[in-house]
């Protein structure tokens, strides 16, 4: 049984937490990934990251993944890209700057293939550089 003090201060970790991580949401718009696509790039062995500075006062971070048909059919691309969206949701949140936009491109037969320790790792250099 906890008491309300260890409650409460589970409450204020959590969102001093919330503070210090930034809040991840999906990219939708095609025209979210043209900007994207005009800003800084990172290319690493499993994938390439793209960078965008929104310069507005939304402090969320933007994430979107991509993959082209050189990455293979449909089921490679989609394992491409769950690999993408894993190490996003683990890495970004420590790394990522506040009111960015971050595209994930996948590439053919490493992104699928690497392993994903590996993957988190080159995206928090990719994320320092």
């Amino acid at each position: 049984m906890t008491t309300p003090n260890t409650d409460l201060a589970a409450a204020e970790n959590d969102s001093a937490a919330a503070l210090v991580r930034p809040k991840l949401t999906a990219l939708t718009n095609r025209s979210d990934f043209l900007k994207a696509a005009r800003g800084p790039r990172k290319a690493m062995p499993g994938f390439i990251v793209q960078i965008r500075n929104r310069n507005d006062d939304d402090p969320r971070v933007r994430v979107g993944f991509t993959c082209s048909k050189k990455v293979g059919n449909a089921v490679a691309r989609n394992r491409a890209k769950r690999r993408l969206r894993e190490i996003a949701h683990l890495t970004l949140p420590q790394h990522a700057a506040a009111g960015h936009d971050y595209v994930l491109i996948g590439r053919a037969k490493l992104t699928a293939n690497l392993p994903l320790d590996q993957l988190r790792s080159d995206l928090a250099m990719a994320l320092r550089q």
